[in-house]
């Protein structure tokens, strides 16, 4: 079975699952415990028949430039939503300037991308990877006309977009491909994982003792790790946008640019790490964190005595803690 229909058995199970029937039925979150319902724009409300259009949609390589490519070519489900690579590889095979992150828990962030803080929903951020030229990512600038009318002309696909957008008379467009594939994005998930079962599910067996202690050092000013790892998806939000020096949504954390703070959720699966893939494994990460913390010219909230063996390895097993297996 190809990627595509890969997605698209994933999609329809998701569908079952919430008991997605038709277009007119209400879209019900099936969010996982302790995850707050999350912000959707106005423009773009949410409909289960608008999900099941975008998963298609996310694997359909028509909108690439080479008829080859789709979204999950840079963020497949196998691999968290991420495509593995250092730095991901557009279209024509180029290598693209960043790695790419995952899409699990994308509803929760505040800024999309890597650089752009001026990328506040998917929507917005959707239209890089769909127009960029230099380098081409999927390469759609230019050819909108022609996969309106392929996508137009698939009769299942046509069918889809007249149920998910019910009241436009011209409801297959690029500018509808967009909406569709935000809402599908906004639907994926990872909120099982032990730490979760943890503290949302009350199960103390969940994390072993190592892990418990590793979570408080986490949470600690001793590592300061939470100033910039917060909230459920464990990374950047804004604090006051009129104290920019307090918001930890962007930081240089020693790779010379500011860039978003990632998730630390579904370490294992989402390597090579940073936003140019420059580390291939976390304990590179914690190297790297180390020389930070001694580091006069660092970021202030990086600095901290260095850590014990026996802190850091408690840190790093609480870390591994954040994993989703399924």
């Amino acid at each position: 079975m190809n990627l595509a229909n890969r997605i698209a058995a994933i999609a329809a199970a998701a569908a079952l699952a919430a008991g997605a029937r038709a277009s007119t039925e209400e879209f019900r979150w099936q969010l996982p415990a302790g995850f707050p319902e999350p912000a959707v724009p106005a423009e773009n409300p949410m409909s289960t028949a608008k999900v099941a259009l975008g998963a298609k949609l996310f694997a359909d390589p028509r909108l690439s430039m080479s008829g080859q490519h789709s979204c999950a070519s840079c963020h497949s489900p196998e691999r968290a939503f991420t495509d593995g690579l250092a730095r991901s590889r557009g279209a024509t095979g180029a290598a693209l300037q960043l790695n790419a992150p995952t899409l699990l828990n994308v509803a929760y962030n505040s800024s999309l991308g890597w650089r752009d803080a001026n990328l506040r929903s998917l929507e917005q951020q959707m239209r890089g990877p769909l127009f960029n030229e230099h380098p081409h990512e999927l390469g759609l600038a230019g050819r909108e006309a022609q996969v309106e009318h392929e996508l137009a002309a698939d009769s299942e696909m046509a069918r889809a977009f007249a149920n998910a957008f019910p009241r436009d008379d011209r409801p297959v467009s690029i500018d509808n491909v967009i909406l569709a594939i935000a809402a599908y994005e906004r639907t994926l998930f990872a909120g099982n994982s032990p730490f979760d079962r943890y503290v949302f599910g009350g199960d103390h067996r969940a994390l072993s003792e190592r892990q418990k202690t590793g979570m408080q050092l986490f949470y600690s000013e001793r590592t300061g790790c939470a100033r910039c790892h917060g909230g459920v998806n464990f990374t950047g939000a804004w604090v006051d946008r009129d104290h920019p020096e307090a918001d930890s949504v962007f930081a240089d954390t020693g790779t010379g640019v500011a860039v978003r703070v990632p998730t630390l959720r579904n370490l294992p699966a989402t390597a090579p790490y940073m936003h140019d893939g420059r580390f291939a494994a976390l304990d590179q990460v914690l190297d790297h964190y180390e020389r930070m913390a001694q580091d006069p010219a660092a970021d202030p909230r990086l600095r901290r005595a260095p850590l014990t063996t026996g802190e850091r390895e408690t840190l790093r097993e609480f870390l591994l803690s954040l994993t989703d297996r399924r």
